[in-house]
């Protein structure tokens, strides 16, 4: 009897064949620190600071913006350094510097020095956002597409446990011990994620290329599709940052203090299962579709306090939101790697960076008039957000020869899709 030859191995596939749930919890674990909390956790700090610190409207804002700002420099960095995002001590030490850039925003009242915090917490949550979801488009590329999902769940498990601290500590501590505490949340989750394996680097261009492969193709130009994907994902980031800065502020306003801060863990809670289940939804509408879909949800679910208010309105607006911004980048950043277009989940998150910094930037003259005008301004930037989607489906190229394959045309070949991730852009709208 024969051995079987053994079965071909594709790049970045080694070492999660067995154990795929283990790469998922190591990403998660990445996710839910650097954005989670570096990212998120000033959303419920924030009504703190302004009761507590004397912190101003605009200086929240501005804190918000400048957190934003480091964002952008650290997905610039991923793109024009790539090396970056595939070297662990790299991930090691944005965990580290992310924890004590939240531990040190207690320790001063200088504004200068919030900001520069805010900054650096930034910088390292964009690179390890980066690495983290690279690691798993390359790493998962040949498992189901709800893998990943529940991956970028951590997210939403990084707010909703960085929330649920800050509403226990509202009622005994200050804002100081809730920056503390979120400091040791981050390092907690910093432990599993210590062993995220990055991307692997791209195999060598001089490979001599197999006998009788004329030429190889990654499908039709896809510029003009990718053009459409960018504009809905940059203003994107400026609508659902608006609301993910201002939304507890905004439901505190009109509701007892208790409910901006739960509404931000049920945001969270929301959070945790939606990529997982968008990815899910895949297996029958186009991630087009329902990049479309979800945007409409969440431009609902942010003018929902505004135009109602109300613990119910809040409860349904913390719900929609938590079930949408996060499986709207899911569904942006695969759409983008499905299109094969070069660095597309660094430049995606480029663009989103800069909708971020233009957010708070945009919202600030509104804010005078307290938070629920830069509610209605984000829900209405998320609807231009979901036009830009609608482009995107215009004759959208569901079916893309994989990488790497010989495609002969002397002959049509037949229509055979593997049921890897990649299927469910293949659906019909």
């Amino acid at each position: 009897m024969t051995a079987a030859p053994p079965r071909p191995r594709t790049a970045g596939s080694e070492g999660v064949r067995h154990s795929p749930w283990a790469h998922v919890a190591q990403a998660a674990a990445a996710l839910g620190a650097g954005m989670g909390v570096g990212r998120f956790v000033y959303t419920p700090i924030l009504p703190l600071m302004h009761t507590q610190a004397g912190l101003s409207a605009a200086t929240g804002a501005n804190l918000a913006t400048a957190n934003y700002v480091g964002y952008l420099i650290g997905a610039l960095a991923g793109t024009f350094l790539p090396r970056l995002t595939r070297s662990p001590a790299v991930l090691r030490s944005c965990l580290v510097m992310l924890a004590v850039s939240l531990a040190a925003m207690p320790l001063t009242h200088a504004t200068g020095v919030w900001l520069l915090l805010r900054l650096c917490a930034g910088v390292v949550s964009a690179v390890i956002f980066v690495i983290a979801v690279s690691s798993l488009l390359s790493h998962l590329r040949d498992h189901p597409a709800h893998l990943p999902g529940w991956a970028f769940g951590g997210v939403g498990a990084g707010i909703a446990l960085s929330g649920s601290l800050v509403l226990a500590l509202r009622t005994i501590a200050d804002w100081q011990a809730a920056w503390w505490a979120s400091a040791g949340l981050s390092a907690l989750l910093a432990v599993p994620a210590w062993f995220l394996r990055p991307e692997p680097a791209p195999p060598s261009a001089s490979a001599t290329p197999r006998p009788g492969a004329e030429r190889r193709e990654t499908g039709p130009p896809t510029h003009r599709w990718f053009t459409a994907l960018f504009a809905s994902y940059t203003l994107e980031g400026v609508g659902y940052i608006i609301a993910g800065t201002f939304l507890v502020a905004a439901i505190d306003q009109s509701s007892p203090g208790w409910i901006g801060s739960g509404a931000w863990v049920l945001v969270g809670l929301a959070a945790i299962p939606s990529s997982a289940l968008w990815a899910g939804l895949g297996r029958r509408w186009s991630r087009p579709s329902l990049l479309l879909a979800a945007l409409g949800v969440q431009a609902v679910g942010i003018a929902l306090p505004a135009l109602i208010g109300g613990v119910a309105a809040a409860l349904i607006s913390a719900v929609l939101f938590g079930a949408t911004f996060i499986g709207v980048s899911t569904l942006a950043l695969a759409t983008g790697a499905h299109l094969r277009f070069p660095r597309a989940v660094a430049l995606l998150t480029t663009g989103y960076s800069v909708g971020q910094i233009l957010g708070p930037l945009v919202a600030t003259p509104l804010l005078r008039h307290g938070y629920h005008r830069a509610l209605i301004l984000a829900a209405v930037v998320v609807l231009a957000s979901a036009v830009a989607a609608a482009l995107l489906r215009i004759d959208f190229p569901h079916h893309m020869p994989a990488l790497g394959h010989p495609v002969v045309h002397a002959e049509p070949a037949p229509d055979r899709r593997s049921p890897g991730p990649g299927a469910a852009e293949a659906r019909a709208d």
